[in-house]
């Protein structure tokens, strides 16, 4: 949209002026500000943008359906209420995963809380595969949850913020509240531990064949 403004060029004359009018900023830094006001048409877009990360990060921490619902839920709850609080030291979807991760163990620590679900852990279909593919990624999938169990969870943690949300050191280093070098030392172990798992049963030499 243009809006024309009247500009002084002198004795005592003005010409009309056009100037381009910005529209909103829909960066995730900027959605936040928006949040911050109260714009819901902002947290609307900021939900749908990070929703599925938030919840995917959630059900590898508590194991459950239901229950990474509700902590993506109270996840964006605290978004909504304490956007203010974003100070832009770092990215919004890492904020958004330290939050996520913060709500997660705190369920994690309740005593109800029940044990982890592998079905719920799978990857969702690609519905342009055919049967037969459909049912690999499902057994591929499978396995590698129950590889990925049998890793620590500091270590399963760090696997699925690197490889499954693409964070860096840096970022995991914040996530998580631990040193750099720290997370250098448990993927590094991770990595090694997460192989002879996988080489023993079968899945890195079925990967390679493929």
């Amino acid at each position: 949209m243009l809006t024309i403004v009247e500009t002084n060029i002198g004795c005592g004359r003005t010409v009309p002026a056009c100037t381009a009018k910005r529209g909103p900023n829909t960066s995730d830094e900027g959605l936040i500000e928006a949040i911050s006001g109260g714009d819901r048409s902002a947290m609307n877009l900021l939900y749908a943008r990070h929703s599925v990360r938030v919840y995917r990060f959630a059900l590898r921490l508590v194991g459950n359906e239901a229950t990474a619902e509700d902590v993506a839920s109270e996840v964006f709850l605290d978004v909504w209420r304490k956007a203010k609080s974003f100070e832009g030291r770092s990215r919004v979807s890492t904020w958004l995963l330290g939050i996520t991760r913060n709500k997660a163990l705190e369920l994690l620590r309740r005593p109800s809380m029940a044990a982890a679900d592998a079905n719920a852990c799978q990857d969702i279909e690609d519905a342009a595969d055919d049967p037969e593919t459909a049912v690999q990624k499902k057994q591929t999938g499978s396995i590698l949850f129950q590889c990925l169990k049998r890793l620590s969870s500091a270590h399963r943690e760090i696997v699925d913020l690197v490889y499954y949300h693409q964070k860096s050191i840096n970022e995991v280093a914040e996530i998580i509240g631990i040193p750099r070098n720290t997370v250098k030392t448990r993927m590094f172990h991770a990595r090694a531990h997460l192989s002879k798992l996988l080489t023993e049963a079968g899945l890195e030499r079925a990967l390679m064949a493929a």
